[in-house]
């Protein structure tokens, strides 16, 4: 190899090595800094080569409860991985560095950068051009971790707060929850139309649900505490709720429940819009126990009865109302059914 070759080499690579620590400290800074909802690719590389093996692992246990117990650890080690991943990069990228500004070999380049990552830094080297180099590496390798457990708490917080209204509306829609028994339960002072500071609520949790799974989208993948529990199908419920009460219940229509179904609409699409048209992260090929079904006329005739006996008033015209529930439902169906089979939500038949 002629030297001038050989010179070009070393700048290919010292450029290449450049852009490489650049590229993961900025996939960095907008995974956890950054306030708004964008998409980071280096870190979809890493969480889909993670799920691929969760996948495979899942579709090998033969009930719900043993792929749930498996996937429950996929959220927990894709995040733990990221810095990881990070760490591996930029020390790839400084062995590039130090290789073409003529440290050495490339192992005696690997051991400088591996040592500087994992410490505060070597004076171990010929120049002190190099030894900044060294410390700058480390200070790096100090500021990926520290970005991962500085928000730690935050993605905890955000858990933590969206499955309270998960366990709460389990207790208000009966086992197995439904639209028809949440409505009833909100029908406690025999007028369903009134409980505005309940569907605030929820509103809120959509809106929260909104930012926090779009600006931190590992969140989506942490699962409940409870096998039988999920945000997306709690997400669904409250919709449901709010298309049975607009098609089927005879009254005005509260003007909260209908910015709660708005907001409810624009959470589940816009989280549904960030994993599958950004991200291009495809669920994979669904078990036959997984994914909601659409109900049919004969589940929402059996949910008209259940609320006329909780002493509703309902629309005359069963038929309209069936359609108008299926118009309402069709606002945000696609996106449940994406989530459902993205997260392996739990409940196999969206009952109302």
């Amino acid at each position: 190899m002629s030297d001038f070759l050989f010179v070009a080499l070393r700048i290919v690579t010292g450029l290449g090595g450049v852009m490489l620590v650049v590229t993961t400290l900025s996939a960095a800074i907008r995974s956890f800094v950054l306030p708004r909802n964008e998409v980071v690719r280096l870190n979809v590389w890493v969480f889909m080569g993670i799920r691929v093996v969760f996948d495979f692992a899942a579709k090998l246990a033969n009930s719900y409860e043993r792929r749930d117990r498996i996937m429950a650890h996929y959220a927990p080690v894709a995040l733990v991985a990221l810095p990881v991943a990070w760490e591996f990069l930029v020390g790839v990228g400084y062995t590039g560095l130090y290789w073409a500004l003529g440290e050495g070999s490339w192992l005696r380049c690997y051991e400088l950068s591996s040592s500087s990552l994992t410490t505060l830094g070597t004076t171990d080297t010929r120049h002190v051009f190099i030894a900044a180099f060294t410390y700058s590496e480390a200070a790096l390798g100090l500021l990926l971790l520290t970005l991962l457990l500085s928000y730690l708490p935050t993605i905890y917080q955000a858990f933590a707060r969206r499955e309270t209204t998960v366990a709460l509306l389990e207790l208000r829609a009966g086992t197995p929850p439904t639209a028809a028994c949440l409505l009833g339960w909100l029908n406690h002072d025999g007028s369903v139309q009134n409980d505005d500071a309940q569907w605030a609520a929820w509103e809120q949790w959509f809106v929260e649900i909104e930012e926090s799974h779009t600006s931190l989208p590992i969140l989506s993948f942490f699962r409940s505490p409870q096998p039988g529990r999920s945000w997306v199908t709690a997400g669904g419920l409250i919709l449901d709720a709010a298309a049975l009460l607009f098609a089927a219940v005879d009254g005005p229509r509260p003007r909260q429940a209908e910015i709660t179904f708005k907001a409810g609409c624009l959470a589940l699409n816009r989280v549904y819009r960030f994993f599958n048209t950004k991200a291009g992260a495809e669920p994979s090929a669904l078990l036959p126990d997984e994914g909601p079904e659409d109900p049919g006329r004969a589940d929402f005739d059996d949910a008209c009865q259940f609320l006329a006996e909780q002493g509703l008033a309902l629309c005359p015209d069963r038929g309209a109302a069936f359609a108008q529930y299926r118009e309402l439902r069709g606002r945000y169906t696609s996106a449940l059914h994406f989530l459902a089979r993205l997260t392996m939500a739990p409940n196999a038949k969206a009952d109302i």
